[in-house]
């Protein structure tokens, strides 16, 4: 299936932000203290620290919903060793810190504000059992994804104009209008995030928000459509749990330096487990997954007939190497192939041998580095030498009468220009020979310059002459340098 007609739903981190957006405050009976909640230790004891914005990233995060929140409690409690003497709370994360302060003012001086939100925010095991909300969330959530079928059916998008929040959108600093002019409109329809990265702007009155993001629809409550923000992050965050699943290191070394997993896990969204692939978003650091159903391979992927067997790595998220693909350019190329969560399609990474050597080739020469240098193509070997910045010696350089000379070569990194020397100037190689005799040989065969010792002699000077090396060059070399008769002077009468 195409990119263009996939509607499958992705999960991503920001998602997660939006459903593990509770913390849980705690307060101490015998201190009459209240903490946010970091976790449990090993030994199952409370791990707590002070309910500040400077540990805002220490807070334990929980599911705002019933089900998950009442599973997540429940396991939690029954690892607790010491429970009682505890009252906890469950608050949402982005007012945590006031409540926290609202709740301590209560305690050192009661006040009908605090209590009701101690009354309201209390977890208690008797309370846990939240069903009837859960019933509503589900119920709702089955509404909107009949409304989207409905729209896929009849338009071939997941979203229609008329379900979006434009007041919403202009408060981000865009509208219909601008989105169309810069060709975002449609995949937003589609249910993709903005090819490209964009600015937005948040007016708060008081202050003025600015940042680059991606943009992408979510449904909303009575079928509309809602914006959702893609910040760019300053790296992945790998460390929490993503919907049910803890990275491992390898899963970390895997979407670190390929921005894939290459594995299918199960996550749980909204009650539901599922086997997902995930992936890095490459230009918002966002987590990504995408449910492993919806992954779909061609037989045929640039005019290569793929094997069972490597379809079936594809669809496990697995790297494949494919070789003798033809490009558009009609070029053959290997490649190694693995689908993408957050593009939704096969990337292709050129990181395999030759392969990799040919493309790094390809972009030097392209930029301006030759392989010919002083009528000398180099090997493979030799030009991957010098782009690593290696001086080169190169023993069979020929000058412009077809004679050899040794030299060596240096790319200039700033310059991007090869220079050419007859010596070595990083003493590279101890067993080098002396190449001083070339400088002769070059200077006068090439570059037209003239030698006294040999400047008579006919034949174009070899490796190293410096001086006649026969007896017919000695000989013309002879009737130069040999003074003419002086002339008698007659004396004048």
């Amino acid at each position: 299936m195409s990119a263009e007609t996939d509607q499958t739903e992705t999960i991503n981190d920001s998602q997660q932000n939006d459903q593990v957006s509770d913390v849980l405050l705690v307060l101490d009976k015998e201190k009459m203290k209240i903490m946010a909640v970091k976790g449990l230790d090993k030994e199952g004891n409370l791990e707590t620290v002070e309910p500040t914005k400077e540990n805002e990233d220490q807070f334990m995060r929980v599911d705002k919903h019933g089900n998950p929140f009442s599973n997540l409690f429940s396991n939690f409690w029954k690892q607790f060793k010491n429970p009682s003497g505890l009252k906890f709370f469950k608050v949402p994360k982005t007012g945590a810190v006031d409540m926290a302060e609202k709740m301590q003012e209560h305690i050192k001086n009661p006040n009908r504000e605090g209590e009701q939100i101690m009354k309201e925010s209390e977890v208690v095991p008797a309370d846990l059992n939240e069903k009837m909300n859960s019933k509503e969330e589900n119920k709702t959530e089955k509404n909107m994804e009949k409304t989207t079928e409905e729209t896929i059916e009849k338009t071939g998008n997941r979203f229609s104009v008329d379900q979006i929040d434009w007041e919403t959108l202009s408060n981000l600093g865009w509208n219909q209008e601008k989105l169309e002019k810069y060709n975002l409109l449609d995949p937003l329809l589609k249910g993709y995030k903005t090819d490209t990265l964009v600015g937005v702007s948040l007016n708060l009155g008081t202050a003025v928000f600015r940042a680059d993001a991606r943009l992408s629809l979510q449904p909303g409550e009575d079928g509309k459509a809602i914006f959702v923000m893609h910040g760019v992050r300053k790296e992945p965050d790998l460390k929490q749990n993503f919907f049910g699943h803890e990275f491992t290191e390898d899963d970390k070394q895997n979407l670190l330096t390929t921005r894939n997993m290459g594995r299918v896990v199960n996550l749980t969204k909204n009650n539901v487990t599922e086997p997902y692939i995930i992936s890095i978003d490459h230009l918002t650091n966002e987590v990504v997954g995408l449910k492993a159903s919806a992954i779909k391979i061609d037989d045929v992927v640039n005019g290569v007939t793929l094997s069972p067997q490597q379809k079936k790595e594809l669809l496990e998220a697995k790297p494949v190497l494919v070789k003798g693909m033809i490009s558009k350019k009609k070029t053959v190329f290997d490649a190694t192939l693995q689908y993408n969560a957050e593009k939704r399609r096969l990337d292709y990474r050129f990181d395999t041998g030759q392969n990799k050597q040919q493309s790094q080739n390809t972009k030097s020469e392209e930029q301006g580095i030759p392989r010919t240098f002083r009528r000398k193509e180099f090997t493979d070997k030799q030009y991957k030498e010098i782009l690593e910045g290696k001086t080169l010696f190169i023993p069979d350089f020929v000058d412009a009468k077809g004679k050899k000379y040794d030299g060596y070569v240096t790319l200039n990194k700033e310059s991007q220009k090869l220079s050419f020397t007859f010596d070595n100037p990083q003493q590279l190689r101890e067993q080098a020979r002396p190449v001083d005799g070339n400088k002769t040989q070059v200077a006068v065969n090439s570059e037209g310059k003239t030698n006294e010792a040999t400047k008579k002699i006919k034949e174009p000077l070899k490796s190293g002459q410096k001086e006649p090396d026969s007896k017919v060059q000695k000989e013309q070399q002879q009737e130069e340098i040999q003074p003419a008769p002086a002339k008698r002077r007659g004396r004048r009468m």
